[in-house]
């Protein structure tokens, strides 16, 4: 069939206008449309931000609505507040290790960071001696970071891959809590010569916070707030009392949610919930004088992960839950816990959606922030519809 002059002109115009309004939309934020579901007390919107970020673990909200986040691979990316995820990495990060669970872990931005623009990052280290968790604080500024200094390093170092927690809070006296896993070496849990395994409070300049409970006992390291910590995934502060709490993860069975109070042991491995990936018991208390015991705990562990409390507007009927991601078992579970420390209600979301849940964030516009643990890992925010 013979096509006329004019309407083949047409025709690749069409097409023309075809490709160009394809390459548009590529270029686009990823931001899919919201899918609605259902809860307890509210209905939610769940859309993804961005996706294509290898492994992500934590994120930041600067003050003019962009974020940082880190991916375990050792990079610092920049997604804008229109949705955009700035191709090149933040320049100026500190030597790592990107080397079984350990890498570019947290990063938290200092209380008054409009004024000093200062920040602090965790993540794995390697030398001749073996593998730790450093931490350290920069400044953020012209979109990199500056004047990167240690201010934390756990000793000694192992060559084990695993436990290296990471998880960083500010205290209401703008020191930080930090923490260390126990490397997959239980007993160093217990051993309070040896950084491993607890939670260490020191100021912004790495020296022992004033406060330590252990300050004027020589047979306790100065910056050890808590020890018989597992594997510390998630920590917040409560946006009421101010008291820190976290969540660890246990072996088979076991998961723990704790307060953190200074002078405390929580037991690991003494006592646990759970057993080794084996089927072997590792110990045969789940109490003991001494230890304090877990507010809430799981078996089967769901291996949690990023916690936060919500003090948003969106989710009226969810203001001061405490929302936690897990990883095994792929869902945000909301708890609710009343003034005595009992919990009085447990819900699953997300539970058929198939992410696992590496951080939890009550955003600033009210809005729930998740990343997902994955080579193509997501970011996903929960909205009111």
């Amino acid at each position: 069939m013979n096509v006329s002059p004019i309407l083949a002109r047409k025709n690749r115009a069409r097409a023309l206008l075809a490709a160009a309004s394809a390459a548009f939309i590529a270029a686009l934020p990823v931001a899919t449309q919201a899918e609605t579901l259902e809860s307890q007390y509210h209905d939610f919107e769940v859309t993804t931000v961005v996706d294509g970020l290898e492994h992500p673990w934590a994120m930041a909200f600067l003050p003019d609505g962009d974020k940082l986040i880190t991916e375990r691979a050792g990079r610092l990316r920049l997604l804008k507040k229109n949705g955009e995820l700035v191709d090149e990495p933040i320049k100026g990060l500190p030597e790592m290790a990107v080397a079984g669970q350990g890498g570019l872990l947290d990063i938290v931005l200092h209380p008054d960071f409009e004024e000093n623009h200062l920040l602090v990052l965790s993540y794995a280290h390697r030398n001749d001696e073996g593998l730790t968790t450093r931490y350290a604080k920069a400044r953020f500024e012209e979109d990199e970071l500056q004047d990167v200094e240690v201010i934390f390093e756990a000793l000694p170092r192992s060559d084990s891959g695993q436990h290296f927690a990471g998880r960083i809070a500010f205290d209401q006296d703008k020191s930080l809590y930090v923490t260390v896993g126990d490397r997959g070496e239980m007993q160093r849990a217990q051993d309070t010569g040896d950084d491993a395994g607890g939670v260490h409070h020191i100021t912004l300049d790495g020296e022992p916070a004033p406060s330590n409970p252990w300050l004027d006992d020589p047979e306790i390291n100065d910056t050890f707030f808590t020890y018989g910590n597992r594997n510390i995934q998630g920590m917040t502060r409560h946006p009421e009392t101010g008291v820190i709490w976290s969540h660890e993860h246990g072996p088979r069975g076991g998961d723990e949610i704790n307060i953190i109070r200074g002078g405390t042991n929580y037991g690991w491995p003494e006592v646990t919930h759970g057993i080794s990936y084996g089927g072997e018991p590792i110990s045969d208390r789940t109490d003991k004088p001494g230890i304090s015991a877990p507010l809430h705990y799981w078996d089967p562990s769901i291996a949690p992960s990023g916690m936060d409390f919500y003090t948003g507007e969106q989710f009226p009927e969810w203001q001061g839950d405490l929302f936690v991601g897990a990883l095994k078992f792929q869902k945000l579970v909301r708890l609710r816990i009343n003034d005595e420390l009992e919990l009085v209600e447990e819900e699953d979301l997300l539970a058929d959606q198939g992410h696992r849940i590496r951080a939890v964030y009550d955003g600033p516009e009210g809005a729930i922030w998740l990343l997902t643990d994955s080579s193509d890992g997501k970011v996903l925010k929960l909205t009111s519809p």
